[in-house]
């Protein structure tokens, strides 16, 4: 307990008007969503461009239905199977919390794929630019996550900067949704922007995807190292996390997309 220092204690409800409660996680999701849309429409106009800034703002309602309905059902199926077969209504209540990334993504797939095969888009390369914008949610959700005294991380009495949450007993922790904030969010934003600048890259269709699923893989694989497993989870084959196992698919494909990319450009 020498090294704990205070969690800062922040209401996870923002404004409370009678029954109406504006939630800090609530505004994380608005914030990524709306500054994710404006860079998007910027990105997709950018050489070669792919689509044009008013098909992005139709795309943002798919792309928000494809957020919430997948980040459900993957925690549903992921994370909580067995809890939601004996209490099938409950997964309806997305106000509890339980969003998980991984079906968050598949939702984001198909809805992309739904939205540019009806107006005959290229759709891998307008994914291209979409994912660049991907980590400014990430980032606020994990910032989210850390109000919210959530998905902490393990113990370490001797890190310097390890807190107590209020929720995680008495020992002091690594506050990893912060470790996951600087990795899935500002070093993965940071490293896309970089490769997107290039005309060469953003020409290649499929890299920038194959970048930002391989990327995405390496950081959430080296923050579960600090984040404590889910409770009804723990720690599952070879001692790997599910947030660990489900980002090994991701980092393959990643890499499969990007020298896939790589070989027709070449060619």
């Amino acid at each position: 307990m020498l090294f704990a220092i205070p969690f800062p204690m922040i209401d996870p409800v923002l404004i409370e008007i009678g029954p109406i409660a504006i939630r800090w996680y609530a505004l994380a999701y608005i914030a990524g969503i709306v500054l994710g849309w404006r860079v998007a429409r910027w990105m997709v106009q950018r050489t070669p461009p792919v689509a044009t800034a008013e098909q992005v703002d139709d795309y943002v309602t798919w792309v928000t239905l494809g957020i919430i309905l997948g980040g459900r059902l993957g925690y549903v199926l992921f994370y909580r199977p067995g809890y939601y077969v004996t209490a099938p209504w409950e997964a309806l209540a997305v106000w509890h919390g339980g969003m998980s990334f991984h079906g968050g993504a598949l939702g984001v797939i198909i809805a992309t794929w739904l939205y540019c095969r009806r107006l005959s888009i290229d759709w891998v390369a307008f994914a291209d630019r979409i994912v660049c914008v991907v980590p400014i949610g990430l980032f606020f959700g994990r910032l989210a996550n850390f109000i919210n005294g959530e998905l902490w991380g393990r113990v370490a009495p001797d890190v310097p900067w390890a807190m107590v949450f209020p929720t995680g007993g008495p020992e002091p922790r690594h506050p990893s949704q912060l470790y996951q904030a600087g990795l899935e969010g500002i070093a993965l934003f940071t490293v896309l922007m970089i490769l997107a600048n290039r005309e060469s890259i953003r020409a290649r269709p499929g890299f920038l995807s194959g970048a930002f699923l391989a990327g995405y893989g390496v950081a959430r694989i080296i923050g579960e190292f600090f984040r404590q497993p889910d409770a009804h989870l723990g720690f599952l084959f070879a001692g790997a996390t599910m947030g660990q196992l489900l980002s090994i698919p991701m980092l393959l494909v990643g890499g499969w997309l990007m020298l896939r990319a790589k070989a027709r450009d070449a060619a």
